[in-house]
């Protein structure tokens, strides 16, 4: 991590804030090379035992073909031995890679499947209206639709289990909120009633107060993290995913969908300076899965292929309804943050500083 993270600090030594940390905070409590089985069964019966009368199943998880999600489904179904129901949102930006993967596992592991086709029109409406307003957070329509048809499902059909594939070993170490600003449904309203030119009819949404406080707190639905109950070394588990089921490996984290590719690896760096691959080896480093040395010679290489960048722009721009030139131009805006249009960020700040208190985050995310 670098000064492209405004808020990094370093002491005398040299040290950033992020690593500092990690010894402090995470470290003395993380036990990465320790099976934890026991906690994982105890939490495994309560799943089974909190299935509903109305579901046939005691939990969901939502699966993207990455590796952590991938993963986790083989640890729900081989491991805890639950029923859950894998929910997948199709935002209409899956590599067949992803969709192929997602069979795999899928048939691999016998589990039933509901996928949640979101309305395109509304879709690219919204991503073209966060394009033009310029700033760093263009993903946040698609995060917002994933998330919120997997929180939505789950409350609707009476499941209170959401397992997830987010994990202390490849995330302890965020990206900033300046690089990647997301659910913040008051300033996604408000960017497309400036730049849209549709309702939300069908789009689904969930805010963080709904999510962390109504449905959560009110009506009881949890959000559980089996990767942090076992040895996760992700080289080790795309391995077996890949003998047991033909999982295929990606280039890098999230770029099993094409506009992710496309947003994190030419959009973020390129009008803002923000490659998000900094933070992802930054967690390899301290897990001590890739050394320092190692992670700064992939940096020295582009994201990805920049012939196929230009590609990716090219089809971005396309299926937005709009030209690359158009596209170019666009791009080429002054850059803008949320303070330029209404926003929860107050909201935010709070709900990391309560946390913090609480000691129900020990990761070290600065707004």
């Amino acid at each position: 991590m670098d000064t492209t993270d405004s808020k990094i600090t370093f002491d005398e030594n040299g040290v950033c804030d992020h690593c500092k940390n990690f010894d402090e905070n995470i470290a003395p409590n993380w036990k990465p090379q320790e099976n934890r089985f026991d906690e994982l069964e105890a939490l495994a019966q309560k799943i089974r035992q909190s299935r509903s009368k109305h579901s046939d199943y005691d939990c969901i998880l939502g699966l993207s073909g990455g590796a952590d999600s991938s993963y986790m489904a083989y640890i729900a179904k081989e491991i805890m031995h639950l029923n859950p129901l894998v929910v997948v949102c199709d935002t209409g930006w899956n590599l067949n890679v992803a969709v192929e993967n997602i069979e795999k596992i899928v048939k691999g592991l016998d589990l039933d499947m509901y996928t949640e086709v979101i309305n395109w029109k509304e879709m690219s409406d919204l991503q073209l209206s966060f394009f033009k307003a310029s700033i760093s957070s263009c993903d946040a329509p698609q995060d917002q639709a994933i998330f919120a048809s997997l929180y939505n499902y789950a409350v609707k059909h009476h499941i209170k289990y959401v397992l997830t594939g987010s994990n202390t070993s490849t995330e302890f170490i965020r990206p900033p909120v300046e690089w990647i600003y997301m659910n913040d449904v008051v300033m996604m309203k408000d960017i497309q009633r400036r730049f849209g030119t549709r309702k939300f009819k069908t789009y689904p949404i969930c805010g963080m107060l709904k999510y962390k406080i109504y449905y959560q707190y009110i009506l009881g639905m949890k959000r559980v993290y089996p990767l942090d109950y076992i040895v996760y070394d992700k080289a080790e588990a795309e391995k077996l995913l890949h003998e047991k089921f033909g999982w295929t490996r990606y280039e890098n984290k999230h770029y099993e969908n094409v506009f992710t590719r496309f947003f994190e690896g030419y959009y973020l760096p390129h009008k803002f300076g923000f490659d998000t691959r900094k933070n992802v080896l930054s967690n390899q480093i301290l897990a001590g899965t890739m050394t320092r040395e190692e992670a700064l010679k992939i940096l020295e290489q582009p994201p990805y292929d920049p012939e196929q960048m230009e590609q990716d722009k090219e089809y971005v721009a396309k299926k937005m309804g709009i030209t690359a030139e158009e596209f170019d131009k666009i791009i080429a805006q002054e850059n803008k943050t949320p303070e330029d249009y209404r926003n929860m960020m107050w909201v935010i700040k709070l709900g990391v500083a309560v946390s913090k208190l609480l000691g129900l985050e020990k990761r070290n995310l600065k707004v």
